[in-house]
């Protein structure tokens, strides 16, 4: 599965540490577009451009910030984006069963590295349950901006 992360200078080091950890598994392909230091930047930029990759070429996203709430509120800005700020494994399991969610936002300074394992681990092996569901995603998915509007 390919997996595009992105993040602003609070989320940096919590990205890098999901992204090594998830490059060992051989089965997701990881690309990073940003931010790529600690220095002061705006997480708006980088959330724009994981959620263009992830409408264009059908991967999953994986948004961080200090509280996931910022990347979590630009990406579900965009038609066919179901970003999730996601604090429990039991959040993760649930955002990919009932609601499809294709961008994780993780908050760096609410939640542990060793608990962010857990939680995209999770978020990365549940499918889509369907069923009821999918009409209730039905009815919001094509709500929001163009993804060609530019920042």
């Amino acid at each position: 599965m390919e997996l595009i992360f992105g993040s602003d200078h609070a989320g940096f080091s919590l990205k890098e540490e999901l992204k090594d950890f998830l490059e060992q598994d051989k089965n997701h392909q990881v690309f990073d577009e940003g931010c790529f230091s600690e220095d002061r930047c705006n997480y708006p930029l980088f959330s724009q451009k994981v959620v263009e990759k992830v409408i264009s070429g059908g991967g999953r996203g994986v948004l961080v910030c200090g509280s996931g709430i910022g990347v979590d509120m630009v990406a579900n800005k965009y038609k066919g984006i179901r970003a999730a700020l996601v604090r429990s494994v039991e959040e993760a399991k649930l955002s990919r069963l009932h609601n499809d969610a294709n961008v994780l936002c993780l908050g760096s300074r609410i939640t542990s590295f060793d608990l962010c394992k857990e939680i995209i681990t999770t978020w990365l092996a549940e499918p889509f349950e369907g069923g009821r569901h999918s009409e209730r995603v039905a009815m919001f998915s094509n709500i929001g901006e163009d993804s060609s509007r530019r920042l």
